[in-house]
């Protein structure tokens, strides 16, 4: 039933399948994705989600009544939040929906997403649930309309007690997964049929106009390193008022517009020292920005731990 709906909404030809196990690839010029996707009962399944590219192109339509919940282990990712608006899902975060929305293109700002679904194609999965297990408490449908009402997903953040759940499906010994994949499935509604709806899901949105703006910065900031923008210059620039930019900037990308720089930095610094030992440190400390050296030295022993140098010899 499962591969049916896989197959009618969307997804590519299996590229290896075994035992209720099936693998998806996605490609794109900026990368690849994979998806695996273990069949638990009839109607429900989980799937492992690893992305390393900056978005896709997702042809998936269902008409299946849905309710799907998915779990950010690592990255982000940009959802539509209503007409012309974006939100993101980050680490830790849950975000449940029926698959309505989930056509078009979805972005991950960082370049890489990580995470777990687990999917419910009602009522296949209601009727499977109370024949594996007997008196099981929880509505499926209830469920639904607790967290679904809407056509947008509903994204829960912080919420305690969700990373303990997801964490251990990622060191499951292979003799025991399916087993144990259910039983963490049914962990995770009784969670979810006891959480109480609060602030938590109330995640900030921006527009279009907002994230497109924002965006072009980000490829201004990123592709000259020695060249240092102001917050001031950035809003001048794209014109967006300069908390706008801020607050959009942290939420699409997951830092402060400076601490993501910082990062990025030292990132491309440490990559360079690895890769061009004969490379001074001065002349590596100005590709990234730095006009100091022992300033650049500084900042890159705060961020890895290691002086430059200690860095460079450590990689040899």
């Amino acid at each position: 039933m499962l591969e049916r709906i896989m197959a009618d909404n969307g997804f590519p030809s299996p590229l290896a399948e075994s035992r209720g196990c099936r693998v998806f690839q996605f490609q794109s010029e900026t990368g690849e994705g994979v998806m695996t996707q273990y069949d638990l009962f009839p109607g429900v399944y989980l799937m492992y989600n690893d992305f390393h590219m900056e978005g896709y192109d997702s042809a998936f339509h269902t008409t299946e009544d849905m309710l799907c919940i998915d779990y950010c282990r690592q990255g982000r990712m940009e959802y539509p939040a209503g007409p012309d608006a974006y939100s993101y899902v980050e680490a830790g975060d849950l975000k449940l929906d029926r698959r309505l929305e989930h056509q078009g293109h979805f972005t991950f700002p960082l370049s890489h997403y990580h995470g777990i679904t687990i999917g419910f194609t009602l009522p296949l999965a209601v009727q499977s649930l109370k024949e594996w297990v007997r008196e099981f408490p929880v509505d499926l449908v209830r469920l639904q309309e607790k967290f679904c009402a809407g056509r947008h997903p509903r994204v829960i953040h912080g919420a305690p007690s969700v990373d303990h759940i997801f964490q251990e499906l990622y060191a499951v010994p292979e003799q025991i997964k399916l087993p144990y994949f259910r039983i963490k499935v049914l962990e995770l509604l009784l969670y979810l049929d006891a959480l109480e709806v609060d602030g938590r899901t109330e995640k900030p949105y921006f527009y279009k106009s907002q994230v497109e703006k924002v965006k072009a910065a980000h490829r201004l900031l990123t592709e000259d390193l020695e060249r240092h923008y102001t917050i001031a210059e950035l809003s001048a620039h794209f014109s967006i008022p300069a908390t706008a930019l801020k607050e959009c900037f942290k939420s699409v990308y997951g830092q402060p517009v400076n601490t993501y720089m910082r990062n990025l930095r030292m990132d491309r610094a440490a990559l360079l020292l690895r890769q061009e030992p004969q490379t001074s440190v001065a002349e590596i400390a100005g590709r990234v920005g730095y006009d100091s050296a022992s300033k650049f030295a500084a900042v890159f022993k705060e961020a890895k731990g290691k002086t430059p140098l200690e860095y460079r010899r450590e990689g040899r």
